[in-house]
C-alpha cells in the first residue's frame, strides 16, 4: 500500500505515471471522501481510471462510473471434474457461440425462450416504475439480453485446483447501459458549463444530488446495472445447456457467484454515507464472495472479502491492461497468442491479438499486490474459452 496523497491511496506495485496522474487529478475533486482508493490492476482509463474506487458526497461523475454499466462476471460450480470432460473440446465451444450470439452490437435472433422472457418481463415492469423508456436510449436493449459484446468479456469453462469444472463469463449491460451512460455523461458536461464550473478534464463533470438530472441518472443507472446482472444469469443459462449436452448429463450448480465490478452504490465509508463508484473493482467487505479474472490464457480467482476499510472494503477486478490495444496489436503476433493459448480450446483468430495475456499486467502480482484485500478460495485455469471479436 502506499499513501499518494491525503486523498489518494494505492494497492498498484505497477502505477504507470499517466495513470497516477489522472487518480491524482480524479482524487482532489472536491467531493471525494475520504480518498480514492487505487486497486492492483489499476490502469489508464477514460474518464477516470479503471481499477479505482471513488467514495462521494453530493454528487456523482457518470463518467467515473463508466459506460459499461454493472459489468460483472459469473461462475457457477458444477459437480463435473476435468476427468469427466470429452476430449473434444471444439464441439462445446461452437455450441456456445450459437446459443450466445457475441461481437460488438450482437443480437439475438429470437427471444422466445421461456427464462429469456421472465428476465425481459422483469426489466419492463422496472422500467416502467422508475418512468422511463430503456427504447429511447437502444431500441435492440431486448434483443441483447443474453449477448456477451466484445473486448475482454468471455465465456469459459474452467476448472479449479481440485479439478472441478467451473463455468464463468464476463460481461455487462451491452448497448442500452452504454447508451444510457453517454446520455447521463453529457448532460453532466453541459450542466458543469452552465453553470461555470471549471474543471481539470471534461470527463469528471457531475451531476449533484438532489437534481431531477441526478435522479434520473440514478434511477436509469440501477436499472442499467440490473440489466447486467440479469444479462449474465441469462448467458449463464445458456451455456449451461449446451455444457449439459456436451457431456451428456444435467448440471447441479454446486455454486454460484454474480458480481459487478463497473458500478455504484450508497455505502458508509468513515461516517458519512457516500455515494462509491467502483470503475474496475468489486465489493470485498469482510466474508463477501468475489470473482478476479485473469486475461484469456491466465489464471482467474474465486475470492473472499478481507473488509479493509482503507481500501473502502474493495478489490481489483483483474488483471489490468498494460499494453493499449493498439500498441498490442503493434507488438504481438498471432503466434504468440497461440503459443500463450496452448491447451486451451479457442477460435484462432487475428481478431484476438489484442486480448493476448501479455498485454495485461502479471495477474499474480495483482493478487500479491491484494494480499490485504481478498484470500482466494480457488484458483480456476481455462480449458475452453469464447470471445468477441
Amino acid at each position: 500500500m502506499e499513501q499518494i496523497n491525503g486523498k489518494l491511496i494505492s494497492w498498484a506495485s505497477i502505477l504507470e505515471q499517466g495513470t497516477r496522474d489522472q487518480a491524482v487529478t480524479t482524487a482532489r475533486m472536491p467531493f471525494i471522501h475520504p480518498h480514492l482508493a487505487l486497486m492492483p490492476d489499476a490502469h489508464l482509463g477514460l474518464g477516470a481510471t479503471v481499477g479505482s474506487v471513488i467514495p462521494t458526497l453530493g454528487a456523482i461523475m457518470p463518467a467515473a462510473v463508466g459506460v459499461d454499466i454493472g459489468c460483472g462476471m459469473i461462475a457457477v460450480r458444477t459437480q463435473y471434474t476435468l476427468d469427466q470432460l470429452p476430449e473434444d473440446r471444439r464441439p462445446v465451444r461452437e455450441a456456445i457461440e450459437r446459443a450466445v450470439p457475441v461481437s460488438a452490437g450482437a443480437a439475438n435472433r429470437t427471444i422466445s425462450r421461456e427464462h429469456t422472457q421472465r428476465r425481459l418481463e422483469e426489466l419492463r415492469g422496472l422500467a416502467e416504475q422508475a418512468g422511463f423508456d430503456p427504447s429511447s436510449h437502444a431500441k435492440k436493449w431486448e434483443l441483447q439480453l443474453g449477448t456477451l459484446g466484445s473486448g475482454n468479456h468471455f465465456i469459459e469453462i474452467t476448472v479449479d485446483e481440485q479439478q472441478r469444472v467451473w463455468l464463468f463469463l464476463h460481461s455487462g449491460s451491452r448497448g442500452v447501459g452504454n447508451r444510457i451512460a453517454q446520455h447521463h455523461i453529457g448532460i453532466a458536461r453541459k450542466r458543469c458549463e452552465q453553470w461555470w464550473i471549471q474543471l481539470p478534464h471534461r470527463d469528471l463533470a457531475y451531476l449533484v444530488d438532489g437534481t431531477p438530472e441526478f435522479d434520473a441518472y440514478i434511477t436509469q443507472m440501477r436499472w442499467a446495472q440490473h440489466y447486467a446482472l440479469l444479462n449474465r444469469e441469462e448467458m449463464m443459462d445458456r451455456v449451461e445447456r449446451q455444457f449439459a449436452e456436451w457431456v451428456g448429463g444435467d448440471v447441479e450448480r454446486q455454486e454460484e457467484i454474480n458480481c459487478h465490478h463497473n458500478y455504484t452504490e450508497q455505502e458508509r465509508h468513515f461516517g458519512k454515507q457516500v455515494w462509491l463508484s467502483r470503475k474496475g473493482a468489486i465489493n470485498a467487505e469482510q466474508g463477501r464472495a468475489g470473482l478476479i479474472p485473469g486475461s484469456m490464457g491466465t489464471a482467474s480467482y474465486v475470492v473472499a472479502g478481507l473488509g479493509n476499510p482503507l481500501a473502502l472494503n474493495s478489490a481489483p477486478h483483474g488483471a489490468g491492461r498494460e499494453y493499449s490495444r493498439t500498441k498490442a496489436r503493434q507488438t504481438f503476433t498471432r503466434e504468440q497468442l497461440r503459443e500463450a493459448m496452448t491447451g486451451i480450446e479457442y477460435r484462432d483468430t487475428d481478431a484476438f491479438i489484442d486480448e493476448i495475456p501479455t498485454a495485461y499486467k502479471d495477474i499474480d502480482q495483482v493478487m500479491a499486490d491484494a494480499k490485504e484485500l481478498v484470500e482466494i478460495r480457488h484458483t480456476l485455469r481455462q480449458v475452453v474459452n469464447v470471445k468477441g471479436d
